[in-house]
């Protein structure tokens, strides 16, 4: 399957198995910086560099450890120092292959290193197919919050290979099927209903996942194209990011993104349902006995605050938080007071027990 995510100028996606052999052909540039972590070279670093260097392209490869701790402003110096000592140069180009861990931090090198480079990705997960390889979004974290420090830059081309997820532990494969879950709830309800079904428990299935992974990038490429650097329609994507990430920082990470967006994704499903709209609970739930997350960390509502108050979706003190007036009818919420969320968060705590 190709897609083309059309922005400016738009870029090409594969989706289907072998998708990596593409490298050899869409990366024009004669120099390639290769960036992977230490869960995914083991499996895919080699064959990718024999694809490259087969083209007759010199590659060096440069790997983070496996981790949140990566994506900071001190791995992202000590990459850009590599790429100068290494000799690369505004002609060169950056390849991420790995998770969306990856996909951001390769990103915002790219868009910084000598001003901005060419990017391709090369996705491994399921979180970073259907998620941080679209959209041109890359950052690092801050001890204050996610992603405060970035740049939205576009790839030259991604390349989607099914056959990477086989090298996934199950956890971390259905981490990616709550993004895709995501997805379903803002403008595709059949994507919930094949995840809640099954669709997605039989890694084997390769035309299967093409087909899931295409709807779910497909979504996402709409609206991208349509607001490419989150002026407005583009903020409902962070449908239960809001709590999400806050749940994240203030645990340092204890929780996966997937794990953690679960519970942002019922904690915002709560608050629309308390204010007589549309009510995802119980789709929800079923999708947190599928995917088994770990408990929530007992974190007061009061330590998860600040981390909300400091989200990239406010606006002076006005609280935002995308919600569900109807099936697949997203909007935000400009107006949320802290009553609500107090309230939610009891409702959250509730369900869960």
């Amino acid at each position: 399957m190709r897609l083309e995510i059309r922005v400016c100028p738009p870029y090409p996606v594969w989706i289907e198995a072998g998708a990596l052999e593409r490298l050899s052909a869409i990366i024009d540039e004669a120099e390639v910086a290769l960036i992977s972590d230490s869960g995914v070279a083991p499996h895919h670093l080699q064959p990718v560099r024999r694809i490259i260097e087969q083209a007759g392209k010199r590659i060096a490869t440069y790997t983070v450890e496996a981790g949140e701790e990566s994506k900071s402003l001190a791995t992202f110096t000590k990459l850009h120092r590599s790429l100068v000592r290494d000799g690369f140069d505004r002609r060169s180009a950056i390849l991420a292959l790995g998770g969306g861990i990856v996909s951001d931090l390769a990103g915002f090198v790219a868009s910084s290193f000598m001003r901005g480079v060419p990017l391709y990705l090369a996705p491994t997960t399921l979180l970073a197919m259907v998620d941080a390889s679209i959209g041109g979004k890359t950052a690092v974290n801050l001890p204050e919050g996610k992603n405060l420090v970035g740049a939205f830059w576009q790839p030259k081309g991604v390349v989607m290979d099914v056959q990477t997820l086989a090298t996934l532990p199950i956890p971390l494969f259905r981490d990616g099927a709550v993004e895709l879950f995501k997805h379903g709830l803002l403008a595709d309800p059949s994507l919930c209903r094949a995840v809640l079904s099954g669709a997605l428990n039989d890694l084997a299935d390769e035309t299967r996942l093409v087909e899931l992974i295409g709807a779910s990038v497909k979504v996402k490429a709409e609206v991208v194209a349509e607001d490419v650097h989150e002026a407005s329609r583009r903020a409902f994507l962070n449908l239960g990011h809001t709590l999400g990430h806050a749940i994240e920082a203030a645990s340092n990470h204890s929780l996966r993104h997937g794990e953690a967006v679960t519970y942002g994704l019922l904690f915002a499903g709560l608050l629309g349902r308390n204010r007589g709209w549309y009510d995802p609970t119980a789709d929800l739930l079923k999708l947190c006995e599928w995917l088994s997350p770990r408990p929530l960390p007992h974190n007061d509502f009061a330590e998860l605050l600040p981390y909300i108050d400091r989200d990239k979706k406010r606006v002076g003190s006005e609280r935002r938080f995308v919600l569900l007036k109807r099936e697949a009818e997203p909007m935000i919420a400009r107006d949320v007071d802290e009553a609500e969320l107090r309230q939610a968060w009891k409702d959250l705590l509730e369900v869960l027990s």
